[in-house]
């Protein structure tokens, strides 16, 4: 294998979106260059974004950046998504890719995600925990080292860090058990009274 083998083997969907100051066709044919626009409409269409595409005045064609479309967060998200549907790698990396975005807008993207991820070895490096709940391992870091490893079920059940942050995120839709309380600068749980050894 190769550098570039390796390269080749692999997609990234970074949290801020590249796009170059050109036409939507060569920033999505960037994942695959000289791809028919055939392909590029496909993947477009996998990425939840070709409806957008499709109603500018130059659809392909419309030119990127300076003196042209200036597309919004979620847009170029989508694009960059579309880019690595063209290029269609066995292995993905994902980091953050719906930070910061309003939930229709995110919701879009997990759906595209999800497609993405489908029959692929797939990294996902997440801090909204929802986007890691389908995982067939998580790795949970706490200050730069692994602390749990496990299913989203195992995880849970264990009421360690990755229970914890869980229950904080979706507070609003279930109550977080009374035992879980953060230690002070630390992701990590305080044990409870009957825990205690001391």
């Amino acid at each position: 294998m190769t550098l570039k083998s390796l390269r080749d083997s692999i997609g990234i969907v970074p949290q801020d979106a590249i796009l170059f100051s050109a036409s939507i066709r060569e920033n999505v044919q960037y994942g695959r260059p000289g791809s028919p626009d055939a392909n590029v409409w496909r993947a477009l269409e996998q990425a939840n974004i070709r409806d957008f595409v499709d109603s500018l005045p130059d659809k392909l064609g419309t030119m990127i950046g300076e003196g042209g479309v200036r597309p919004s967060t979620g847009q170029r998200q989508r694009l960059a998504l579309a880019r690595v549907f063209l290029k269609n790698p066995p292995i993905l990396i994902l980091d953050e890719a719906t930070s910061g975005l309003d939930s229709e807008v995110e919701n879009l993207i997990h759906d595209a995600v999800r497609r993405l991820m489908k029959g692929r070895t797939s990294f996902l490096i997440a801090h909204r925990l929802a986007s890691a709940v389908d995982a067939d391992v998580i790795v949970v870091l706490d200050g730069g080292r692994i602390v749990e490893v496990g299913s989203h079920s195992e995880l849970v059940k264990r009421a360690g860090v990755y229970s914890q942050l869980f229950y904080e995120q979706t507070r609003k839709l279930r109550p977080a058990p009374e035992h879980i309380v953060r230690v002070l600068g630390s992701l990590s749980p305080a044990l409870a009274e009957g825990d205690r050894t001391d």
